[in-house]
């Protein structure tokens, strides 16, 4: 870990962080910053879906339960990896869950927080485990937030329930497979992430590594970034530090 904490450490050390959870160890590894608040943008979408797994879990709601009123965002991705939804104007539960993280779509987001009771009940349920999170409508909002520590255990959460009962989560994780997004270096089916990104900030949280074989499980974050539209260097960084810790993982399971 400690070339991959160099690295991030050339960005600026106190605007970035990141967690990592050995999920062969049960342990983590080495952090920075690890108790940043970072804003969610789409990753907030991954907390929605806790929540509502967390439901169907307990049974207030059914993913088989259909959602109305669906439009797709189009200025996201769903035309081309959910060709086959565009002429739908309804989607299970379940369905509208994976598009919502696969897409980073804020029109389903908000359809679906409206159907299951809209945006203070959402969060009342996650800060019930993870009090720093704050989901919002609009993915860039300021108050669309959360410690990165907390994010981090909130995603060990859905990996572990996921490996114990994966048919009530199995939406959440479809999204992290399915959606665009590769590191180059790392194939893509080693990196199952959802990422989130504004002018000046940065999140990104996942797994990486062979799904079946012990993976590592992290949450990267930074903010007060240069404008990343037209400053590359920070996400550079990022993108090299991802390569190094995913050449820890290979050293691990060597």
């Amino acid at each position: 870990m400690k070339n991959v904490l160099n690295k991030l450490k050339e960005i600026q050390e106190e605007t970035v962080g990141i967690s990592v959870y050995s999920t062969d160890k049960s342990i983590f590894l080495d952090s920075m910053n690890e108790n940043m608040t970072v804003p969610l943008a789409s990753a907030a979408k991954v907390a929605i879906g806790f929540c509502i797994a967390e439901w169907v879990e307990e049974r207030q709601v059914s993913w088989d339960n259909i959602v109305e009123d669906i439009s797709f965002n189009p200025a996201e991705d769903s035309s081309e990896l959910y060709p086959h939804f565009q002429l739908r104007k309804s989607l299970s539960l379940g369905e509208a869950i994976e598009v919502m993280i696969a897409c980073h779509d804020s029109f389903i987001a908000n359809r679906i927080v409206q159907y299951c009771g809209g945006w203070d009940k959402i969060n009342k349920s996650i800060q019930d485990k993870f009090p720093t999170m704050h989901v919002t409508e609009n993915p860039r909002d300021s108050e669309n937030k959360g410690e990165l520590d907390q994010i981090l255990h909130l995603f060990i959460h859905i990996f572990q329930q996921y490996k114990q009962n994966p048919l009530t989560w199995t939406p959440i994780m479809n999204g992290l497979v399915r959606q665009n997004g590769e590191v180059e270096g790392i194939p893509h089916f080693h990196l199952n992430h959802m990422t989130g990104g504004l002018e000046n900030a940065v999140v990104d949280i996942g797994i990486l590594g062979d799904f079946k074989d012990k993976p590592l499980l992290f949450a990267l974050g930074a903010s007060g970034l240069p404008n990343r539209n037209t400053n590359k260097a920070a996400d550079e960084k990022i993108m090299e530090a991802m390569k190094l810790l995913y050449n820890e993982y290979k050293g691990m399971r060597s």
